[in-house]
């Protein structure tokens, strides 16, 4: 895996955030095992609760093109916080239900360097599918 293509790619998918409101540009890169990176980034709304995070954007793209969990291999989020960006509540159980639970989640902050987690990190317990059965 090329980490420093996945970042760049992330930096770029951050030039296409729509946030005139926050001004917080968010990107997220995704890579599957076919090499293919799917990119996004948030899209905010004058109606906030309408706006859709990087996170959610890349994986419902990457699910809408017929990939799924198992096509996954690592995910890369960039913002410009001065902290390591991380996923809001809502992402992390979107994050949890669509993406592999130990791939890896590389968190930058404004200066590109990143830590490490994975979602049973960073959402230990997960809402799932079988807790609604």
């Amino acid at each position: 895996m090329d980490l420093q293509n996945l970042i760049k790619e992330s930096l770029e998918a951050k030039k296409l955030s729509y946030s005139p409101y926050s001004n917080f540009k968010v990107g997220c890169a995704l890579l599957l095992k076919d090499g293919r990176i799917i990119k996004g980034s948030n899209i905010e709304n004058a109606s906030y609760p309408l706006t859709v995070c990087a996170e959610r954007s890349t994986l419902f793209t990457a699910h809408n093109l017929g990939y799924k969990k198992s096509d996954m291999v690592a995910m890369v989020l960039c913002g410009d916080a001065p902290s390591y960006i991380s996923p809001c509540g809502a992402c992390r159980q979107v994050i949890s239900e669509l993406y592999p639970s130990d791939a890896p989640i590389y968190l930058l902050n404004k200066d590109n360097e990143y830590i490490v987690t994975n979602i049973k990190e960073l959402l230990p317990l997960a809402f799932k599918e079988s807790d609604v059965k």
